[in-house]
């Protein structure tokens, strides 16, 4: 069969029903490469363990964090926080041949001509507002998300958007578009379509909201909202590739594996 690059995140695996579905992720072709867009879990051990396995399986592993990666949780034996404990779980993965946002972005050879894939951290810093007025509702970020160095959540998220952008600039090509990968979305607008409102400071920032414009981009690729879906936004595909708990992936009629971003060439 054609190698794919393939996505998926939020796979949640502290919920037994995540890990066995875990278990059964493999690639169904030799060369299958797979997106991994964060919220593994909340241990670091755990995250670096099930990345590390999913490198055994599949061609490439690219991974970018979401929120629970960065907790300091009381149930963890890794107590770093904030930028130490992100730069932790980047040296752990990298000797376990993952790619992170801290690496090159890799080239991956679709059948539609070669993409880039730039895995990005950026964090969010409540610029996103609730629509029709909803209440904002603090996460569990609050307690267990640690910012040090930096005193507050958005004032790290501007530095990793400075980053991240400088860094889209300096490899951007027209004959090689990115795929954008990103545990939140770049755009307030999918962060609409969630029933409570209130977490819709949590979900991003403003900051980033032109990116999918401004560079040659396919697509973009994010987690987060826990609601699977393909949309399209300025003509730019975006797909949300969520697993989510199993209260939420047992009520969808599809299967909760990997989505096919591209096929590879022949």
């Amino acid at each position: 069969m054609t190698p794919a690059l393939l996505a998926i995140s939020d796979l949640h695996i502290n919920h037994p029903e995540n890990r066995r579905f875990l278990e059964r992720l493999v690639p169904s072709s030799d060369g299958d490469q797979l997106i991994v867009a964060g919220d593994v879990c909340e241990t670091a051990d755990a995250v670096i363990e099930t990345l590390r396995t999913l490198r055994e399986r599949f061609d490439r592993v690219i991974w970018c964090p979401g929120n629970h990666e960065l907790w300091t949780s009381p149930h963890d034996e890794c107590r770093l926080g904030g930028v130490a404990r992100y730069e932790h779980l980047v040296r752990s993965l990298r000797e376990v041949g993952v790619v992170t946002p801290e690496d090159d972005y890799p080239v991956f050879e679709s059948a539609e001509g070669p993409v880039r894939i730039a895995s990005m951290m950026t964090l969010y810093d409540h610029s996103f507002r609730p629509r029709d007025g909803a209440e904002e509702l603090p996460l569990t970020d609050v307690a267990l998300l640690q910012c040090d160095p930096y005193p507050d959540i958005g004032r790290w998220c501007r530095d990793r958007v400075e980053d991240t952008y400088q860094r889209l600039r300096t490899q951007s090509d027209p004959d090689v578009p990115y795929i954008l990968v990103n545990h939140y979305p770049l755009v307030q607008r999918p962060v609409d379509s969630v029933y409570f409102q209130g977490i819709a400071p949590w979900c991003g920032t403003s900051l980033t909201a032109s990116w999918h414009r401004e560079f040659p981009v396919r697509s973009m690729v994010y987690g987060h909202l826990h609601i699977r879906r393909r949309s399209y936004i300025d003509g730019v595909r975006f797909d949300e590739v969520s697993v989510g708990y199993p209260r939420e992936w047992k009520q969808r009629p599809d299967s909760p594996g990997p989505v096919t971003i591209l096929t590879g060439r022949t």
